[in-house]
């Protein structure tokens, strides 16, 4: 696995009410959908393996191994597929609010934009990404560490700027730098980048 895959993403949601945490503590978030090669899911100190059928709990971290790929499932119709050597830890995540999920490596993140609008913001080494239901892919692109939107739209802040990116924009994250300007992605980049977590464009 590259340096660059290896990059931590958090996803954060704003003043989540403590009721909602505690109603919610050891709850069931969802549950692996689709798993290949190696993978593993870490709870309370236990290694399970990733596979279909498991139940996905708060506290839950689930990683793939350098051949991995999974689909996971959260609050019925929200779906994380991550890529090879990536991982997730679901730390406080509350399907109808939002929460934190740490992110390592690549993931495309598809809410359909039917259900009402999550609160996340996601917080990473390069920047802030805040996001509305919306599918986007964040990941290793091409040397860089970058988010491309598909549909939706997201908010990447650093360094004091912000940049909107919409349906079809792409930019770059860089630590300690203001991201990237917004510019469409060609069709072949973003294959690209969805044929790394074995998936096509929707």
């Amino acid at each position: 696995m590259t340096q660059l895959s290896r990059r931590h993403l958090l996803i954060t949601a704003a003043a989540l009410p403590l009721a909602a945490r505690s109603a919610r503590a050891d709850a069931r978030l969802g549950e692996v959908l689709e798993a290949s090669g190696a993978g593993s899911v870490t709870r309370g100190g236990a290694l399970l393996p990733l596979e279909p059928g498991l139940a996905l709990m708060e506290g839950d971290q689930a990683a793939t191994g350098e051949d991995g790929l999974a689909l996971l499932l959260l609050d019925r119709e929200t779906r994380i597929n991550l890529g090879l050597g990536s991982s997730i830890e679901l730390a406080s995540y509350l399907g109808e609010i939002g929460g934190t999920i740490n992110v390592g490596g690549a993931m495309v993140f598809d809410r359909p934009e039917t259900l009402p609008p999550l609160d996340l913001r996601f917080v990473t080494a390069f920047g802030e990404i805040g996001v509305r239901g919306t599918r986007f892919f964040v990941g290793p692109s091409r040397g860089d560490y970058a988010v491309f939107v598909e549909r939706g739209e997201v908010a990447v802040s650093n360094a004091g700027e912000t940049r909107v990116l919409i349906a079809g924009d792409g930019c770059t994250l860089h630590e300690g730098a203001a991201p990237g300007e917004p510019s469409p992605w060609g069709a072949a980049r973003i294959d690209e980048a969805f044929a790394s977590l074995g998936l096509t464009r929707s």
